[in-house]
């Protein structure tokens, strides 16, 4: 019987694998041209559809010798991960009162955090680097690490806040009981329980800190100061370009993203869900 009904049931999933391939084959399309790009010697005038029969290694050494990739990648690897742990803490301490305390104050909070996400960055960009400028934050790891945190709070606090309002509140209870107070409490009951909502955090806001250009351009004027995405830019002007280096330079940039998002995608998918749905 239950042959019979896997038989009638298989043939109505065929289009749900046509489907995956076809979006993998989407997303992974893009990929390959990049591949053939970096790998590509500049005198190669083929169609990029066609992978070089002799790839070359040149355009990583230019990445690396012209645009100083090397150096930005140090730099974007101090500011995100400057950025992903002030993000993480300050994002779960400011969620755990709003989370527990459900007071008409803390829902304004709250509606406050939310509509903080939809202002436009570059809206207040003259604003901001006036102010930068001032306390002399322009090219300086604090500049621009204060600057991102700030823009990626918001989505921080509304991830841990609908997460930990999940959390049962018999534990703080029980907490309480055994005589701890609220710090104790949310180091050693709710902290631990937030591993599946902080690789979404992790994820989410240490990729804008890793793509950040509009914030980068300006704070981090200092050549030895670019970031990888102002690199990768720098090898296009006005009058010459080297898309072939930049191709490199951008395989190089979403290697840790790709390395980062493969080993947090297990708790990233379960925390989503959880902080969206609970």
């Amino acid at each position: 019987m239950s042959g019979l009904v896997s038989a009638e049931v298989a043939p109505r999933q065929w289009w749900k694998t046509v489907v995956a391939m076809a979006i993998g084959i989407f997303y992974a399309l893009p990929v390959y041209i990049a591949l053939s790009v970096a790998f590509r010697s500049p005198t190669d005038t083929r169609s990029l559809w066609v992978f070089p029969s002799r790839p070359v290694l040149s355009n990583f050494a230019d990445a690396f010798r012209e645009g100083g990739v090397g150096r930005a990648l140090v730099n974007s690897t101090i500011i995100t991960a400057c950025c992903i742990v002030l993000i993480a803490l300050v994002g779960a301490f400011a969620a755990y009162p709003l989370a527990r305390r459900r007071t008409r104050l803390n829902s304004g909070i709250k509606g406050f955090v939310l509509g903080v996400m939809m202002v436009p960055p570059l809206s207040i960009l003259v604003t901001l680097y006036t102010t930068m400028a001032r306390v002399h934050g322009v090219s300086q790891y604090w500049g621009i690490v204060l600057t991102i945190t700030a823009f990626e709070l918001p989505l921080s606090i509304f991830l841990y806040t609908n997460f930990i309002g999940a959390i049962p509140e018999a534990l703080d209870e029980a907490a309480a009981i055994d005589g701890a107070g609220p710090a104790r409490t949310f180091f050693s009951v709710i902290l631990p329980q937030l591993a599946p909502v902080t690789a979404s955090v992790v994820i989410l806001t240490g990729m804008h800190a890793w793509n950040d250009y509009q914030f980068s351009l300006y704070m981090l004027q200092k050549p030895e100061m670019r970031s990888l995405p102002l690199a990768i830019a720098s090898f296009f002007s006005q009058t010459t370009s080297n898309v072939y280096a930049a191709t490199a330079a951008a395989l190089i940039a979403i290697l840790p993203a790709i390395i980062l998002f493969l080993a947090l995608q297990r708790f990233f998918i379960r925390g989503m869900v959880d902080s969206a749905v609970k």
